[in-house]
């Protein structure tokens, strides 16, 4: 987004068919997901430990839904999304360094470019009705939202 660099090009996602070796059923795949979630793991991570240690490539090919959907249906989910907190962490991160070092200059464009994806985000949000109309990112106030 904030490159120069053109086109579309990555990888590409596995094909969404259950293979014929998969040793877990939807139910058991549910079962795991709420495992992991209780414990503490986002859901970034455990879905690289079911991908990593249990061989589920997809969950969503097996069960039909996504691992945040699991989630949402068995009200764990967070009160803020994950790729928000990732943000604020990364920009309380940015700020630390910037207090230590105030001549930084690409630090301090880090931190703009931190923060306009964070107000896109919080657009984006809103917009989806995850996070209240009223909801306002306050600077200020940053390490509160982890918590």
């Amino acid at each position: 987004m904030h490159s120069r660099a053109k086109g579309t090009s990555g990888s590409k996602k596995p094909i969404k068919k259950v293979p014929s070796w998969a040793p877990y059923k939807e139910k058991e795949v549910e079962k795991l997901v709420v495992k992991f979630a209780k414990s503490g793991q986002s859901a970034s991570v455990l879905g690289m430990s079911l991908r990593d240690s249990y061989g589920i490539n997809s969950v969503k090919a097996l069960t039909g839904k996504s691992v945040s959907a699991i989630l949402a249906e068995n009200k764990l989910t967070k009160e803020l999304p994950e790729d928000m907190l990732n943000l604020i962490k990364k920009m309380i991160d940015i700020k630390a360094h910037l207090e230590k070092n105030r001549l930084d200059q690409t630090a301090k464009r880090g931190y703009l470019l931190t923060s306009s994806k964070i107000r896109r985000l919080i657009k984006y949000y809103q917009r989806t009705n995850r996070l209240p109309a009223d909801w306002k990112f306050d600077t200020t106030r940053l390490k509160m939202y982890l918590q």
